[in-house]
């Protein structure tokens, strides 16, 4: 069998082309780049983490998380405080522009993504995001290296894209 006839292949090559045409997108509209949109979300979602925790939940080394974060904390988008109930620790969290950034990341990334699913119908569309849905749910299921731990809300995903 031809290797490009199978599901895993198509599935890493869409996303493989998508991340690269995300980036490009964010970089020329936000001067910020998908592996820091990425990091942004994740520390939205969880102030505090690690960086061994975000490489680990974003599949990419520490010390490439290390320097997007010195990156992200140059341009102003990340804080770090000390953790006051265990002061060896520190906390990681978005600034008010990194919030900002953020948001505007995502509507950018959707409004350039919307044109995907143009040409599919409604039912086209929902059966997609349902599909998409469940396989988030199996590879990042507890126990599976490198997991996202986020519930995946197709309601808001799908309302998004109308």
């Amino acid at each position: 069998m031809n290797p490009t006839h199978s599901v895993g292949y198509l599935l890493q090559h869409i996303a493989g082309t998508l991340s690269r045409q995300s980036d490009q997108v964010l970089q020329e509209r936000l001067g910020l780049g998908m592996a820091q949109y990425r990091i942004l979300m994740i520390v939205q979602w969880h102030p505090g983490l690690g960086q061994r925790q975000l490489a680990d939940c974003l599949g990419q080394t520490e010390a490439s998380i290390s320097r997007q974060v010195k990156l992200l904390h140059e341009k102003g988008l990340l804080t770090t405080e000390v953790d006051p109930a265990e002061r060896r620790r520190h906390i990681t969290k978005p600034s008010a522009k990194g919030v900002k950034i953020t948001e505007a990341a995502r509507e950018v990334l959707n409004t350039y993504q919307a044109p995907l699913l143009h040409g599919m119908t409604d039912k086209q569309q929902a059966q997609f995001l349902r599909t998409l849905t469940t396989l988030h749910e199996r590879i990042c299921a507890p126990g599976r290296p490198m997991i996202c731990d986020q519930p995946f809300d197709i309601e808001t995903v799908y309302a998004s894209q109308q």
